[in-house]
């Protein structure tokens, strides 16, 4: 009997799995282009008056005195003569503050000399607890503030590669991925695939799907006895980048694989993002079991201990209303003590909306929100990134 007669299709095959693929990311090219004409890349709204002061830490009132008696150079205006300025009138201002301010370190923030790199990895065990969202927040505030920025997406998803505009399953195919410098044959330095931004002191290193490939490697490279281990790759990458940035924030898969051991090895603090819900929490349980266990063999592996500056808990996707995850909240700061946050970051249909697009609360052109809703989202997201500013100076050995 066949098919036909009894009803049964022939079945999806791996071949239709492919021209889905390929419809969604030809359709995803045209909408990408659609978005960012007529450049075609991403590029960086205006800041107002409000967001610049407090961006600078001056009052309203000395930005428009310092426009006013000329210490200021005048920036682009609308027709009801408001000021907008752009992210490097922003940094001009800045060193203009250093220059002139009564406490020029202040608008310094980023390190001085003795300051060793601050490499922050942005981990979690599962997907859903707005991971690379954190990551692409931070990244864009550190920036607006003064930071020399890195970022690295060690996620085969490529998720925050695409937050930057870039499509990886089309632009990456041939290489330029964090990939190309990490890999245990021709290997190249991590400046080759650093790519600048439309963000003004902003770079990045974009991810691909052949990053998948690093785990299987990186086993047959163990059993090789192939040298640098895994464990030592991408600090060793980093060494040769290491004075052209204050901060690197690094987006890890949603797993403690060999990417995420190379990370974690890599780094000079951890941000551990964490949904308030019971079953989130346990899961981050067995990530900090499993992962204690595991660092232990790679401090073993490479004959030195593995240490941090600063280890956070960030709690995510937080709704102040919502009583299980207040309490569960509340458990776990009681567990973790000052590791957590005290800020959390809000669940906000501001920063959901944004994401949709692929931009951030900082790059979303703030009329076309409810003024409540944005000023919310970016009071909570600033919060976040402050805290966490102010844990990052303290390794420093300021504040």
């Amino acid at each position: 009997m066949d098919d036909q007669n009894t009803g049964y299709t022939q079945g999806i095959g791996s071949s239709d799995i492919g021209a889905y693929a390929d419809s969604l990311a030809e359709s995803l090219d045209r909408q990408m282009k659609v978005a960012f004409e007529p450049e075609e890349r991403k590029s960086l709204r205006r800041f107002s008056s409000t967001e610049v002061a407090e961006l600078l830490r001056v009052s309203p009132s000395n930005l428009r005195n310092r426009h006013k008696d000329g210490s200021f150079p005048e920036v682009h205006t609308d027709g009801r003569g408001h000021r907008f300025y752009s992210a490097e009138d922003i940094d001009e201002l800045r060193s203009i503050l250093a220059r002139t301010g009564k406490n020029a370190d202040a608008y310094r923030p980023g390190r001085r000399e003795g300051d060793r790199l601050q490499v922050i990895s942005v981990v979690n065990f599962k997907g859903g607890s707005s991971k690379t969202t954190a990551t692409i927040h931070l990244a864009h505030r550190y920036a607006l503030r003064g930071y020399r920025v890195l970022v690295l997406d060690l996620d085969p998803q490529a998720s925050l590669t695409t937050f930057f505009g870039f499509r990886p399953e089309l632009e990456f195919i041939e290489g330029g991925t964090i990939y190309d410098a990490l890999r245990y044959e021709d290997q190249v330095p991590l400046s080759e695939v650093i790519q600048k931004t439309y963000f003004h002191k902003l770079d990045m290193v974009p991810a691909g799907l052949m990053l998948s490939e690093y785990e299987t490697e990186t086993a047959n490279a163990l059993a090789r006895r192939v040298q640098p281990i895994f464990a030592e790759r991408l600090a060793l990458a980093l060494e040769e980048v290491d004075s052209d940035y204050d901060i690197v924030l690094i987006d890890c898969p949603p797993q403690l694989g060999f990417l995420t051991l190379t990370a974690l090895a890599a780094s000079t603090g951890l941000l551990v993002t964490v949904v308030p819900g019971m079953l989130d929490i346990a899961s981050m349980s067995q990530f900090l079991k499993l992962a204690s266990e595991t660092v232990k063999a790679v401090e073993e592996a490479i004959g030195r201990q593995v240490t941090w500056d600063l280890v956070k808990f960030l709690i995510t996707r937080y709704e102040p209303s919502d009583g299980p995850q207040t309490q569960m909240a509340g458990y776990l700061r009681s567990i973790l003590a000052g590791q957590v946050m005290t800020e959390p970051m809000l669940k906000s249909t501001a920063i959901s909306d944004a994401g949709m697009t692929q931009q951030t609360i900082y790059e979303v052109d703030p009329s076309q929100f409810i003024r409540k809703t944005i000023d919310r989202a970016s009071t909570s997201v600033n919060s976040v990134a402050d805290e966490l500013e102010q844990a990052i100076q303290m390794a420093w050995g300021r504040r």
